[in-house]
């Protein structure tokens, strides 16, 4: 009887928090050899709320040493460009990264109006020369403030 009490809040505990934390499915935008290789795409929440805040955490892995860079994020809403902008990399992950495994961060609080749908993500990340270091693509859904599903 006493394994039954810790057993079951424990199952409970895994059902709701492993939606939250399962990684998003993920493509590179094309076949390049890109110098920096995803890992993963963590969301949080998921699906992202309208009116709060959501984080973005794409892990990744790099032979080469980034000193500075950007973060070009696009965002389409059924096919069609609804939000597009640059972020300083050194503001969304430590500057230098020396090779090896790094985490690249990113939070945004919606709009309150923004529509409840499916929409893709584009993230491209470009060194202080300009040159393209890795581009993903993946897809999240919004959905209202009091939404429980996940898609």
């Amino acid at each position: 009887m006493a394994l039954y009490k810790l057993i079951v809040p424990l199952l409970i505990s895994l059902c709701l928090i492993l939606p939250m934390t399962l990684a998003s499915k993920f493509e590179y935008c094309d076949s390049k050899d890109y110098a920096v290789k995803v890992n993963g795409v963590k969301i949080s929440p998921n699906p992202v709320k309208k009116g709060k805040p959501a984080t973005f955490i794409i892990s990744a892995t790099t032979s080469e040493t980034i000193t500075g860079g950007k973060l070009r994020v696009d965002v389409r809403y059924f096919g069609f460009p609804v939000y597009g902008e640059y972020h300083n990399l050194c503001e969304e992950t430590s500057c230098p990264v020396t090779g090896g495994d790094f985490v690249v961060s990113h939070s945004q609080e919606l709009p309150g109006f923004t529509p409840s749908g499916s929409y893709s993500l584009t993230m491209k990340m470009i060194d202080g020369e300009g040159d393209e270091l890795t581009c993903i693509s993946f897809g999240f859904h919004i959905g209202s403030a009091s939404s429980v599903t996940d898609i």
